[in-house]
């Protein structure tokens, strides 16, 4: 007879070790499958079994094993012959813990009689029974079960002191030795409909945490008890009552774990002395199920898969998403091998960015020698022919070109002379600056109301350096204030080139609260390095994401410049460290940009390249028409990720800006953005009939029952 612990043909010995216990996992399983009656095709056992299956290709894989181990029908094969051959009433080395929580009086220490088929605890019909916490230890069918038994949890709301403490003995009481298993209670027949119930498992949740949820079975008792009346005064049907109680408990768990991704299995079960029996003696319920024999099965099924993953150190994910987030990698240096810029300092970028550009311009301004122009009236301009009208237009777009290069000249100039040119807007020169200036109205949301109060939403900005702003609710209700956070942004210049920014945002509802903030210092020289730092912290969940960073730029030739980066964030507990180096070549109509770079965490790391070539109009930086083509290389993991892009800015028209941005990755996926205003062809907007019209007739396929295909 072939043993469950053969021999194979493994790289390592731990790997070989690993799998065999994999095996013996298996077998025990089966044999212990196979003493509660239960067929391999149950849908628990078939489950669990494609499982231990899929683990164990998974570490055979990770060690380049020859062979996977036993296959599911050579496992059962040897189950069937070790319960045969005279060992199916001998106690196997497999053991559980089960953990019972649940209000009180819903019948936690009754089933923990049924279970053992004897009087271990006393049950109190009228009081409750269990004033302490108590461990009860026996066999059943050969399986070593352990059952912690627990105080009854208070339903009314004003006893959550009393059941916090009960929560936080009981968490302290199995810290040392975590149950397998966790059984939730309550009763069929008295299931709250309502968010009565709600509290207390949010209360569970805060004491052990959302992973508690993850090993969690929901018991509901009196299984047998009268079913109600529906509408129609007539008893509801058994499965489709037991239904709908479990998904009010299900929706109660998933608003209180926040994760909509648990699926806790449900036991019914009925400890009632007159409970009708089947012929082994063992209670049944009204759907002809032997609830203990169900038990056992989801307690054991649990256990099996958790040591499996204690074997192979799988990590569970459940409860976790809030507070611990592995930061990707490759999505981490392809953000970081983009152009860096510093906000809240668009004055000393200018002369960095467009610097040569307006150097490169007459030395004289074409606009002061340009004859003025006479502005035709509406009558007068429709009495031009349509060659005049072109000519017309013509000369006022190249006159506003010519504008708006002097006006930048003009603010190059202020910046290299150390103003700000901020400081002149909106008075003239000589003049002390305004106290206060009116802020941009805020975008409402449409509203129904004649008298809806938008005073509330004009701000005025002071001459100090710090700007206070509410932000607004998008979502808000007609005659509410709709402010639910407040934005702050403030802006210090220390020296000439020396910069600093703070900007900041905290908003609060009733059940989150976001804060983010951004810090950057700038200085930068138009003839020497620049340098950049800044600091940014937000909150993910309860957990808290800091990064640090870092840049420094050098101009090693008129058309040349250099630079590196560094990179340093966490977030939650996971530390991820980044360093770059760039390189530029700029011209008056062309850009080259070539960067490199590496990142860290947990340690692995992820290489990668970027290059960019852009091609500029020749009016660029007053029009912004240019067109650029990127292309990005990351390796991670022995795997190479590539993705390239495109993006086009230009003037079709006059009065008409268009903007396409289109990328593409390796696994041949990607998106196409086109982006077009107009202030003269108006009949532009006719183009939102095709989706208009394409969700009209998606609505009548489904209505009507035919598919629907994109």
């Amino acid at each position: 007879m072939e043993d469950c612990h053969s021999s194979h043909h493994y790289p390592d010995g731990k790997s070989s070790d690993i799998l065999e216990k994999l095996d013996a996992l298996q077998v025990n399983f089966l044999r212990l499958v196979h003493r509660l009656g239960q067929s391999s095709q149950n849908l628990v056992v078939a489950q669990v079994l494609y499982r231990l299956e899929l683990t164990k290709q998974i570490r055979a894989s990770n060690s380049n094993a020859k062979r996977v181990g036993l296959s599911i029908d050579r496992a059962k094969a040897i189950a069937r012959e070790q319960e045969t051959a005279g060992q199916g009433g001998s106690e196997l080395d497999f053991s559980i813990k089960v953990l019972l929580l649940g209000k009180t009086g819903v019948g936690k220490s009754a089933t923990i009689n049924s279970i053992f088929n004897q009087a271990k605890v006393f049950t109190d019909a009228f009081q409750p029974a269990t004033e302490k916490i108590e461990e009860i230890a026996g066999t059943v069918m050969g399986v070593k079960v352990k059952v912690i038994d627990t105080p009854g949890l208070l339903p009314s709301p004003s006893d959550q002191r009393l059941n916090r403490r009960t929560l936080r003995t009981v968490e302290r009481f199995i810290r040392k030795s975590l149950p397998d298993i966790v059984l939730y209670f309550d009763r069929l027949d008295i299931i709250n409909m309502g968010y009565s119930d709600f509290p207390l498992l949010k209360l569970i949740t805060e004491t052990f945490g959302s992973a508690i949820w993850f090993n969690t079975t929901i018991v509901l008792t009196h299984s047998s008890s009268a079913l109600p009346e529906g509408p129609d005064g007539t008893s509801l049907v058994y499965e489709a009552f037991v239904a709908q109680c479990k998904n009010i408990m299900q929706h109660h768990i998933h608003q209180a774990a926040a994760d909509t991704r648990l699926r806790n299995p449900l036991l019914l079960v009925e400890n009632h002395p007159l409970c009708v029996r089947n012929r082994e003696g063992e209670k049944v319920l009204p759907n002809g199920q032997a609830w203990r024999s169900q038990f056992l099965l989801l307690c054991i099924s649990s256990k099996v898969l958790n040591d499996a993953n204690a074997l192979l150190k799988f990590q569970d994910v459940h409860g976790k998403q809030n507070n611990q987030r592995r930061p990707s990698l490759p999505h981490l240096l392809s953000s970081f091998l983009q152009p860096c810029s510093a906000p809240n300092a668009s004055d000393l970028m200018l002369i960095d960015e467009v610097g040569e550009e307006v150097t490169d311009l007459e030395s004289e301004d074409e606009y002061d020698k340009l004859p003025p122009i006479r502005i035709l009236s509406k009558g007068q301009f429709k009495r031009l022919s349509k060659a005049q009208k072109e000519d017309y237009l013509d000369e006022l777009d190249y006159q506003e070109t010519l504008y708006l290069k002097k006006q930048l000249k003009e603010e190059l100039r202020k910046c290299r002379d150390g103003l700000s040119i901020n400081d002149t807007d909106g008075h003239n020169e000589g003049e002390p600056p305004p106290d206060t200036l009116p802020l941009p109205d805020m975008a409402m949301p449409l509203s129904f109301d004649s008298a809806c109060p938008t005073y509330r939403y004009r701000f005025l900005e002071y001459s100090n350096k710090w700007l206070v702003r509410p932000v607004l609710d998008p979502h808000g209700w007609d005659q509410e204030i709709g402010f639910n956070g407040v934005n702050l942004e403030a802006s210090f210049p220390i020296e000439k080139n020396l910069n600093t920014s703070l900007n900041s945002q905290l908003s609060k509802d009733k059940q989150d609260c976001n804060f983010q903030m951004e810090c950057a210092a700038t200085h930068i020289k138009e003839k020497g390095p620049s340098y950049y730092t800044g600091l940014d912290v937000q909150n993910l969940g309860r957990g808290l994401a800091c990064t640090a960073r870092g840049h420094m730029q050098l101009k090693t030739h008129k058309y040349n410049k250099a630079g590196c980066g560094f990179l340093m964030g966490s977030i939650g507990s996971n530390v991820f460290v980044g360093a770059k180096l760039e390189d530029t070549i700029a011209k008056k109509r062309w850009k080259l940009v070539v960067d490199t770079g590496v990142m860290a965490s947990q340690g692995n790391m992820t290489f990668g390249g970027r290059l960019e070539a852009s091609l500029r109009g020749k009016d660029y930086p007053v029009r912004r028409d240019q067109a650029s083509v990127s292309l990005t290389m990351l390796s991670c993991n022995k795997e190479v990720l590539l993705e390239g892009g495109l993006s086009v800015q230009f003037r079709p028209a006059r009065g008409t800006n268009m903007a396409i941005q289109a990328n593409v990755n390796h696994k041949k996926s990607g998106q196409i953005c086109v982006k077009g205003n107009s202030s003269e062809h108006i009949q532009i907007a006719s183009i939102a009939i095709i989706p208009i019209v394409r969700a009209l007739f998606r609505r009548r396929e489904i209505q009507h029952g035919h598919p629907v295909t994109d």
